[in-house]
């Protein structure tokens, strides 16, 4: 009956009803718009602001809806863009909590002059309203860019919640996915992402090079990755990266039929399947170096190709069993260690026809040959990394590579010798020319004798003490902010006092000498530093705020003249 009313009938029906709703009761309101709504088809809320209406008219006219007056004018507003500035532009809801605070403030240092009524409507005012009135004040203060809301908030809103603890053991098929960037130490430009995607069930892991963050490449990755697994994907549980949460890979994979879900954000830990492939797997293979370029991305689709046979058939991982919390303690058990094909042979859920296809493969393989192209391949990528994509050509020489050519020759060198440092070139680092670093002069230059000679006199000589008689006689050089080049000077000069110490004096008389009266950085003092009490030495003692101390002789840190 909804989609049949026309328009002028249901303006009809909303005079009819219009004064019948104004001055009804609350339950009776309830009833009209619950007829209202069945009539006219409309939305509960639309159906509540037609009847709010105050002028009613025929069918063939547009109703005019009511203007509202407006509480809060230019005055107010110029008013609320003073307490904002002054607020440091905090958002609406903390603005709203600081002007009973701050308008005072503003009106007793004549910052602000409000009328009574002003001032009511000022403190009345909501946090919403406080948001809409600046507006157009915030677009003007951020140079004319409107704040851009979350684009991808509403798929990833709905997009179900997946933690490490609702998986509870799912038939193969599942997946966590997850991306590596390969950017070095900077992220800025473009460079080459590595998608992740591991079967909870088995431990599965499938990696595939991307040349950017983008959608649709994630999609023709999943989807190559689809023809890699031994068994149809099920689901793929993502993070909350934009280049997973947009409306070109949801939709998509809802169109696979595959159960999309995410972990939460900053919890790491939802995803820990694929996190730990991450390092165990990716890093390993690929280090942490940059790397860019169509060619490049060829490459590691080859060290991928011959990784996956090798991580999933010869290399066994561990997988938890249980996880239990003692008081402050946490218990975790482990499967013994297996590889994702044993996984995939004992698994109940994988058909017979998937296993005996595994168990054809596995004959067929060799992991030295595989291990061997690993190598080879990542040779290839040593002499590409931290370069970019125009300047990998002519610089084979930055790495040296010692790998075999070929399978036979690499079989040969296993067992037989142990080659120092790391045998991945993804790993190693371009030897730089060392630059020798030319010692700049110091202001303290000219005062090292003088500095000499005090310490000569008086070892015990602090850093304030020195800067203090440096400042006496050049004002304008020293200060209290020379303190730490003091402290380094009196450092060494204390080294070098020690050093001759030690070569001058034998042995046997050094472990006869009387004992210092401390060490000479300051450890042994039990004065106040610097010392504000004078400092009297008599024959072997001294005297210090009353307290006698015992003291050896200070002739023997005097450098020898």
């Amino acid at each position: 009956m909804a989609g049949k009313i026309s328009m002028g009938a249901r303006r009809e029906v909303v005079s009819a009803v219009t004064e019948q709703y104004r001055s009804a009761k609350r339950a009776e309101k309830g009833r009209i718009l619950d007829a209202l709504c069945a009539t006219t088809g409309w939305h509960r809320k639309h159906a509540m602001r037609a009847l709010r209406r105050r002028t009613t008219v025929g069918p063939s006219k547009v109703e005019k809806p009511q203007e509202r007056k407006r509480r809060y004018g230019t005055t107010i507003k110029d008013a609320m863009t003073a307490l904002w500035e002054a607020s440091d532009r905090v958002c609406g809801k903390r603005l709203k909590v600081m002007v009973p605070t701050l308008l005072p403030a503003l009106e007793q240092h004549g910052r602000l002059r409000l009328g009574q009524a002003d001032r009511d409507r000022v403190l009345a005012i909501s946090a919403a309203t406080i948001d809409r009135l600046l507006v157009d004040v915030k677009i003007a203060a951020s140079g004319g860019r409107r704040r851009r809301a979350g684009f991808y908030s509403a798929i990833r809103r709905e997009v179900p919640i997946r933690t490490f603890n609702d998986w509870n053991s799912p038939p193969p098929g599942f997946c966590e996915v997850d991306m590596v960037a390969h950017g070095g130490t900077s992220v800025a430009g473009s460079f080459i992402q590595t998608l992740t995607m591991v079967d909870v069930a088995t431990g599965w892991t499938e990696c595939l090079p991307l040349l950017t963050r983008e959608g649709s490449l994630v999609v023709e990755a999943i989807n190559r990755a689809q023809s890699l697994f031994p068994w149809l994907l099920r689901g793929v549980d993502f993070d909350n990266d934009s280049a997973f949460m947009n409306d070109v890979v949801v939709p998509w994979c809802r169109e696979q039929k595959l159960e999309v879900t995410r972990s939460r954000a900053y919890k790491k830990n939802d995803q820990a399947f694929v996190e730990q492939k991450n390092g165990a797997v990716v890093r390993r293979l690929m280090g942490y170096g940059r790397f860019d370029g169509v060619e490049t991305a060829r490459v590691m689709g080859r060290l991928y190709a011959a990784a996956r046979l090798y991580v999933n058939f010869f290399q066994p991982s561990f997988k938890l069993k249980e996880k239990r919390r003692e008081g402050a303690k946490v218990i975790k058990r482990y499967h013994p260690p297996s590889t994702p094909y044993e996984r995939a042979l004992a698994h109940p859920k994988v058909t017979a026809a998937v296993k005996k296809r595994l168990r054809d493969q596995y004959r067929s393989l060799d992991p030295v040959a595989l291990l061997a192209e690993i190598r080879a391949t990542q040779n290839e990528l040593g002499n590409r990394v931290d370069r970019r994509a125009g300047q990998a050509r002519g610089l084979q020489s930055a790495h040296t590579s010692n790998a075999p050519v070929t399978a036979a020759t690499f079989a040969k060198t296993l067992g037989k010798r142990v080659t120092a440092g790391e045998p991945r070139a993804t790993h190693r680092r371009t030897r730089r020319p060392y630059k020798t670093r030319v010692r700049m002069p110091s202001k303290l230059d000219p005062h090292i004798a003088a500095t000499e000679g005090w310490l000569a006199e008086q070892p015990q000589l602090t850093a304030l003490t020195i800067v203090g008689r440096l400042s006496e006689t050049h004002p304008e050089e020293f200060g209290a902010r020379q303190h730490s080049i003091v402290q380094r000077l009196l450092r060494a000069l204390r080294q070098k006092m020690a050093e001759q110490l030690f070569a001058k004096e034998p042995l046997a008389d050094a472990t006869t000498a009387a004992p210092l009266p401390g060490v000479v950085d300051g450890s042994g003092y039990v004065g106040p530093d610097p010392p504000t009490a004078p400092f009297v030495e008599q024959a072997g003692k001294a005297t210090w705020r009353g307290r006698s101390v015992e003291v050896a002789s200070t002739s023997a840190m005097a450098p020898s003249g």
